[in-house]
Order: C-alpha cells, then structure tokens, then sequence
C-alpha cells in the first residue's frame, strides 16, 4: 500500500503498486492528459513508471521547465523517425536536448536542403497525429549491438562499444523507430503540439574533425503554439538586435580575416568604450579598489607556479625570446599576486583591492568566434581583494552592493544570482570551504536576495557567485563573478602578517561584474537594439541647419554643448533637413537639434528625438538642463 506524498505535502494511500499516470488520473483527469513524466523521490521517470512503496512524487507537464526537456527529446526522436521514413539509409548518431531546442546528427548520402527540412517537419506533423505510443524497454549491451548491426547502424554499434557492459541499457521506440535513450519521454506522440525545424549544418562524428562529416539538424519545441510563436519572434528581435550589424550600420567596430577574434574599434565604438571605462574606474574608486596595470607577456614558469599552464597551456599564445618560453596573458590574477608580493604586507593593509582593465588573450577555436561576443583578444574589469578569511562575507556583501548599482545604471534591473558549491576535484580542507560557501550564502542572504545553488560547479580552488543579466528579450547572460580562491596566493607565495605577529595566506577574491568589455558592449547593443542610453551614446546631440544661414549658430550651439562636457556635433550639409533627420534617426541618435531662422533670431533650439518625439521649441539653456538629467539618470529608468 504505497503511500505517495505530492509537492504540496498532501498524501494519497493506494492499495496496490501505482504507476506514475495513475496518481495523476487520480488527481483528475486534466492531469493526466497534461501529464508528460514525473519525478519519484527526485529522479525523473516515465508516466508508465511503476510506484511500489512509499515515495514523494511530482507530476511533469509542460508548464515545468522538465516538461520541456521532455518534450524537446522526445521531439529530437520524432524528427530522426522522420527522416529515417523519408529518407532510408539515413543513420541517427546522437540527438541531445540544447537551450530552446534540440539536434539530431546523421549521416546521409547527400547533404540535406531546406525543402527537405519542409518534408521532415510535415511528416513529423503527421506523426505527431497518429499519437503513437512510447514505450521504454530494456536490453542488454550485446542485445542491442546485434539489434543496431543487423539495421546498419554503424554509428550506434560505436557508440555502445564504448558503455560498459553492467547492467542493462534503456531505449525508447514508437512505432518502427527505437533508439538508445535514458529517458524520461512523453506517453505518446500525441503530447509534441509545438515544434519547428531552425537549420541544418555540419558536425564531425562525436566532435572529432578527423572523423567524418555528418549533417546536424536543429530545431526548437514548446508546450503549446503560443509558446513557439513567441519564441520565433524572441528569435526575429533578435536577428534585427544582433550586435555585428548593428556595429556596422553605427560604425562602431569591425572585424577581419588578418586579425580573428580581435576588434578593431572605429571612433563611435572606442566612444563607447571609453565612457564605459571611465564610469567603471570611478566606480571602483569609490568603492575602495586601487587600480594596477600589469605585463601583457610573463614567462611560462609563472603560469606553472599557478597551475595555468597546465590546464590552459592550449588556450594560449605563446612565443619564445633568448631562450626563454613567454605566454601573452589569458588571465590576469597571477601578476596581481605579484604585486601583492611586493614588500611585507601587514594584517592592517588588509583588505587590499587591485583592480586592472587588463587586456588577455586566448586562442579559442575559430568555429566559437562570435563578433565581439566571443573573440580572442578583451579586456576585463578585473579585481582581486586580498582578505583574511574572516573577512570573506564582508567582503562579499560590499561587492554585491557595488554589482548592483552598476547594473542599474545600465539598465539591468533583473539579476539572477547563483551560488557554486564544492567540486569532488578541489583543493583545501572541507573545514575551510563550509566556511567560504557559507560566507558566500551569508553575504547573498544580508543583501535579502534570492539565489539558487549549483552544487558541485565550484572552481576547484573554492566556491563562487554567479550573476547574470535578464535583457529585454529575456535571454540570460553570464557576466559577473565572484570566487574565492584558497589556492593560488599560496602557490605564488603570497603572505601577510597577522596580529599575532605570525605569517600566514591571504584568500584572494576573484571578481568581475561587466566580465570583458567587448561581451558586454555587445550585450548593451542587443539590449537596446543600438539605441543606447544617453549617457552612453558616442553623439549624444546632432546639430541641424535648414539653410547656410544657420550655419555660424549651429557651430555655436555645438561648442555650448561640448564645453558642458556633451558630446555633440553639427550636420551643415546641403541636403533637405527631412534627410537629415531620418538619417540620424537611424544612427540612434538620441536628440536632434533643428535650428532656422526663427530660432537663430531667438536663441532658442528646435528639440526632437530620435522616436521621433517632438519636444518643441525651447531656450539652449532648458535644453542644456533636460540633456544633463538624462544624462544624469543613465540607464535607469525611475
């Protein structure tokens, strides 16, 4: 008589073993027809999935973010028996679950077309009607090498040559089609409603470019049509928001073959840049950080006292000078050591803040390159405190609050905060990492913060926050961290004396909050899809004449602005002022000034926006007050 206890502590007694579909039709029927799987004392198991004792269990349906995974594997197995219909001969590999989606890797004789993409995703339809049953079955090793041999499944037969033959294997099969497969599925197909083919590309055989070619076929799927609509146009926003062309339509930077993953900023990009540096710089001012600048080369025994080389030692440049091997810097925190080594430091200087705009470099491979999201040369807003362990909350919760306030002012009003636990690989005693995981907990707790745990996806050298940013189009970026680091200043030999007088390591904090510039700027561009806040934008004010007789005040209107410190421009071309101002709408323009004669005679400026807003006629000087409040208010929006 197993007892079943449900998420909202409720309890229901059954006589017999029950399966998971039967507690949902005994909740009520919409339930059980919305049922998808379920997950008995935390493990996610099938609808079919007996239940023999007593157990907590949850329904999945596609509201849940599990129900969702759900759906996108079981949609990955409806379009390989899809192709596989179509298209016999074609053999399925591998088909996981990805962010928004999933794949589906094949080997085919020929390269796969959009109007084939058209066919699978008709048949898929198709099959998706007949609501085929899905149902998990177990074999063995041999059992299914032999099954997969006599299909010709080449592909298959390699994949379970390399599992060990312990315990039986799950698959999952509806109608002809059966594949290798964990689970959980839906019951039937039936249950996949909301589902798009996106692209087809190529992949090597389980990642290796010495192997061959296979043809990978993407595609999304969703609870409902709703959900997919809404994504496709999440998809569309994006494409007209995506960072290399508006970067190229506002001149702000390009790219180019000599020179992969590295940015070449045109004046409107390094304005930009610029002001984002020097808002940081006297951010960190305030907030008790001293700036450093280090070295871009250090010789390789450096990077082996703190055990870069030999973990990332093929992500860097290196080159080779008098006998001596150098790498270019992918990361800056052991030339802080450095500088913290520099004479005997007391308790009493402790917490010491550096902080460098420091430029690295990594050799990422040239298929993860992504305009100036993913490149190969970046600078980052890095800084490393040096602490005494008691100090570590304190230090944390500073930190957080300086976070916050700067992602305000960019606008970021949505932050996701994680905290990462102790790896099984890692260094230092547990003693000591229940201490810095609950400072960490400590500090995201003062600050009233709702944060989740990832357990076990700390660095090996101690645990870490992580914050990401929520755009306009809900899409989550990774950008800021903090990590506490048990590791390194030891290895580097970095030590203080403390107030008894003895020696002893400082913990290092690990932190950023843009992360590199360059990711960042391109987040800010998607972001606001070119239409930079104010504060930020390279011109904030364009200065328009209707005729040459205009010219001498708009020149003088100029100079007004840029000795208030705005950065403004005059446009005294002769062209119509329509022209004018649709083209500097189009440049993002923020406001846009228009001066006739009427307006010279009065002294006064002709305001629009770059919303096209008309905001009248005022005095310069009203004009000078709304930019320096704009300005003022920066990204936020109160």
């Amino acid at each position: 008589m197993p007892v079943i206890t449900l998420p909202d502590g409720s309890k229901r007694e059954f006589a017999n073993p029950v399966t998971v579909f039967e507690v949902a039709a005994d909740i009520g029927a919409g339930l059980a027809k919305a049922a998808l799987a379920g997950k008995v004392d935390g493990q996610e198991v099938d609808t079919s999935y007996t239940i023999e004792k007593d157990a907590d269990l949850a329904i999945i349906t596609a509201r849940d973010e599990a129900g969702l995974e759900v759906i996108r594997h079981s949609t990955a197995h409806l379009m390989a028996m899809a192709v596989q219909e179509l298209f016999p001969g074609a053999q399925v590999t591998i088909g996981p679950v990805i962010e928004d989606g999933f794949y589906y890797d094949f080997a085919y004789e020929r390269p796969f077309t959009p109007e084939d993409l058209e066919k699978i995703e008709k048949k898929m339809a198709e099959l998706a009607k007949q609501n085929l049953p899905v149902t998990r079955s177990l074999m063995s090793r041999d059992e299914a090498t032999k099954m997969f041999d006599e299909m010709g499944e080449k592909y298959k037969v390699e994949l379970l040559q390399a599992v060990p033959d312990e315990e039986d294997l799950s698959f999952y099969s509806q109608g002809d089609f059966i594949d290798l497969c964990r689970g959980p599925h839906v019951p039937s197909t039936g249950h996949i409603k909301a589902f798009k083919l996106m692209k087809v590309a190529g992949a090597y055989w389980r990642g290796d470019s010495n192997n061959e070619m296979l043809q990978r076929i993407y595609g999304t799927a969703w609870g409902d049509k709703k959900a997919l609509k809404a994504y496709l146009h999440r998809l569309e926003e994006a494409e007209k928001r995506d960072h290399r062309k508006l970067g190229k339509q506002l001149n702000m930077f390009h790219l180019q073959e000599e020179a992969p993953g590295m940015v070449f900023w045109h004046p409107n990009g390094w304005t930009l840049y610029q002001q984002i540096e020097q808002y940081m710089r006297k951010k960190q001012r305030e907030h008790g950080y001293d700036e450093i600048k280090t070295p871009q080369v250090v010789e390789r025994t450096l990077w082996e006292k703190s055990g870069h080389w030999d973990k990332f030692s093929d992500e860097m440049f290196t080159t080779h000078s008098e006998n001596h091997d150098f790498a270019i810097k992918p990361m800056n925190c052991p030339c802080h050591v450095q500088v913290f080594n520099q004479g005997i430091r007391s308790y009493r200087d402790l917490p010491l803040r550096l902080a460098e705009f420091g430029c690295c470099h990594r050799n990422e491979p040239s298929g993860a390159l992504h305009g100036i999201m993913r490149v190969r040369g970046f600078v980052q807003d890095d800084a490393h405190i040096f602490c005494a362990e008691d100090s570590i909350q304190e230090e944390v919760a500073r930190f957080i609050t300086f976070l916050d306030e700067v992602y305000a002012d960019f606008g970021f009003t949505e932050v996701i905060y994680k905290l990462s636990t102790r790896p099984e690989q890692r260094v230092g005693s547990d003693e000591v990492w229940d201490k810095a995981e609950k400072a960490l907990a400590d500090a995201l707790d003062a600050a009233g913060l709702e944060w989740d745990e990832l357990p076990g996806e700390g660095a090996f050298y101690g645990p870490k926050i992580e914050f990401s940013l929520k755009d306009c189009l809900g899409r989550v970026w990774q950008c800021g961290t903090v990590q506490v680091d048990f590791s390194m200043p030891g290895r580097l030999g970095a030590q203080f004396v403390n107030e008894q007088g003895e020696r002893e390591t400082p913990v290092m904090l690990h932190r950023a909050i843009l992360g590199s510039f360059e990711r960042f700027i391109g987040i800010l561009i998607e972001n606001f899809a070119g239409a930079l806040p104010t504060w930020l934008a390279p011109v904030q004010a364009v200065v328009m004449n209707i005729t040459d007789k205009q010219a001498d005040y708009c020149e003088k209107v100029v100079q007004n602005l840029e000795n208030k410190g705005f950065r403004a421009e005059s446009d005294l071309r002769n062209e119509k002022i329509g022209f004018k101002i649709r083209e500097r709408t189009l440049q993002k323009v923020p406001y846009l000034l228009v001066i006739g004669d009427k307006e010279v005679e009065a002294g006064t400026v002709a305001v629009r926006t770059r919303t096209g807003e008309n905001l009248g006629t005022m005095p310069l000087d009203e004009f000078v007050n709304l930019l320096g409040s704009d300005v003022a208010r920066k990204g936020r929006q109160d």
